[in-house]
């Protein structure tokens, strides 16, 4: 059986932490990660042309992750994060490489394989994105997964954009601050969290919504009414940066490979604890990632 192709569109840029800079972007966290649970992941982005896209293309090689990776005349993006017991905050500079993804015909080819594609609001929030991201994903090929992790930050969204991307999507991934935030959008009131997750299934045709709740749960919610929710894992934390894009990434990969939503959920979960035990969005896989939900029990 070949591998699942898994494309990531969006965001590649460096994250600064305090102890210095690290690879990262939530489509391309999403595209590692995938890769390391038996899918073929592929980035899609652009960086500039500059020392830091030099190292940003050379990081995302010897990390395994294949890409299309454009150069431009603009600044390679950054983020400055700032951590607070583990947690991060992120200032994300505006007028970066990224925000200028050219429509190409390599783009179309690779997207029109693809049996996953992944996308947030972050990696739209300018026009020209945008616009080359909504139309590979006209391109998407019949049934293929079209995974919409919202990933909130700042101001760089709208109603307009989330509903646009929600329209496009199988699957929709949310934690549990940007559910409120939704309710109120959306005027959700009066339902549980399951319930809300269905709404969004109802409202527009989903497979699965996802609603994570950091440090103390997780529930997928399937169209078939089938769901699972599993407690957060207790582990000692170095630090959090790309363990939710790791859930993503795992998850999807596990869904096209043949687990059910059990079995994808709960290898989720275990990826996310493992990756918030190391530094770094891209850490090396062990021969096999612990079971910290069974540990967790005992």
């Amino acid at each position: 059986m070949s591998k699942p192709i898994m494309v990531s569109l969006g965001e590649l840029l460096w994250d600064m932490l305090p102890g210095g800079k690290r690879a990262g972007g939530a489509p391309v966290n999403f595209a590692y990660h995938a890769t390391m649970n038996g899918a073929d992941g592929y980035g899609i982005s652009a960086v500039g042309q500059d020392p830091l896209g030099d190292e940003l293309v050379g990081a995302t090689d010897k990390a395994g992750i294949k890409s299309i990776i454009q150069r431009n005349a603009w600044p390679t993006g950054t983020v400055d994060v700032t951590l607070t017991n583990g947690i991060p905050e992120y200032t994300i500079v505006k007028g970066v490489a990224w925000d200028h993804i050219v429509l190409t015909r390599d783009l179309v080819e690779l997207v029109e394989q693809a049996d996953a594609l992944c996308f947030g609001t972050l990696g739209l929030r300018s026009q020209e994105s945008h616009d080359t991201i909504m139309e590979l994903l006209k391109h998407a090929k019949t049934g293929a997964m079209k995974f919409f992790d919202i990933n909130i930050r700042a101001d760089h969204y709208s109603k307009v954009l989330i509903e646009e991307l929600l329209n496009a999507a199988t699957v929709f991934k949310l934690n549990d601050a940007e559910l409120l935030l939704l309710r109120d959008m959306f005027d959700i009131r009066g339902e549980n969290d399951d319930d809300a997750c269905r709404w969004f299934i109802s409202q527009f045709g989903l497979d699965y919504v996802i609603l994570t709740g950091g440090s103390t749960f997780s529930t997928v919610v399937s169209k078939t009414g089938e769901s699972s929710t599993l407690d957060t894992p207790h582990v000692k934390v170095a630090d959090t940066v790309g363990a939710g894009d790791s859930f993503s990434g795992t998850f999807a990969a596990k869904i096209l490979t043949g687990s059910n939503l059990a079995e994808a959920h709960k290898a989720a979960v275990n990826t996310a604890a493992f990756v918030c035990t190391q530094d770094g969005a891209w850490p090396t896989y062990p021969a096999a990632i612990p079971d910290y939900l069974a540990q967790s029990a005992k």
